[in-house]
């Protein structure tokens, strides 16, 4: 299993759907994964430090689990079926809980938690970016520096 880094959320166009982007910590692979808008929000918003003046969703949930005394120790994405991405909420324990890809990154992000994968999700989906092409993912941090949640808005899911 290798720990992965949110390396950030992109609207690709033309189809304007969202792509969460994670990078393994400790090697070269990337992970692309389609993402709602909602979730793309809701990353973004948390990676750029925006407390909205409600909670959202993955903020109540957060709060929902340390009210109910639990502890979530990490994420994992852990299958790739049919196109589709599989994650898994890991609790204090041994309680695991299915939830999509998305909203596990959301969650980890506010708790503070480590998001792993599954080294056959990495070695089916994930990409390794050559030298050469370095350049797009320092475009693509650029990007992320100056995209704000409001153009995840209105992005069809």
């Amino acid at each position: 299993m290798s720990e992965m880094r949110v390396v950030g959320v992109r609207v690709e166009l033309p189809a304007n759907q969202p792509i969460l982007l994670l990078r393994e910590t400790n090697g070269e692979r990337y992970l692309p994964i389609w993402i709602g808008s909602v979730e793309a929000t809701a990353i973004a918003l948390e990676q750029q430090g925006v407390r909205p003046a409600r909670p959202l969703t993955h903020d109540l949930l957060k709060d929902i689990i340390g009210a109910l005394g639990r502890e979530l120790q990490q994420v994992v994405i852990t299958d790739l079926s049919e196109g589709t991405f599989f994650a898994e909420l890991v609790f204090d324990g041994g309680v695991r809980v299915s939830a999509r890809p998305s909203d596990s990154v959301a969650l980890a992000l506010r708790v503070g938690v480590p998001i792993h994968a599954e080294d056959s999700v990495l070695e089916e989906a994930g990409l390794i970016i050559p030298d050469e092409q370095e350049d797009e993912v320092e475009k693509f941090r650029e990007f992320l520096d100056s995209v704000s949640p409001e153009d995840f808005r209105g992005a069809d899911t």
